[in-house]
């Protein structure tokens, strides 16, 4: 799944650091995110669509025929 994280948290002069101990997790896991390797849980997708002010769909670009649904 695709997400727009990096490009939000470069606008907003965000460290990977930072944005991880906002939203409580580890900076290998915001790395894996916007590297694309790790897909977030449905908790985490929301808690970095609250800290950006965004709806999770706005972060997070869901593909079906991707995701083979």
């Amino acid at each position: 799944m695709e997400n727009r994280i990096h490009e939000l948290r470069r606008k907003r002069g965000i460290t990977q650091s930072e944005l991880a101990d906002a939203v409580e997790v580890t900076r290998q896991t915001i790395i894996s995110l916007e590297s694309g390797k790790y897909n977030a849980s449905l908790i985490l997708a929301h808690k970095i669509a609250q800290y950006f002010g965004l709806a999770i769909e706005e972060i997070f670009i869901f593909d079906k025929e991707e995701e083979n649904i």
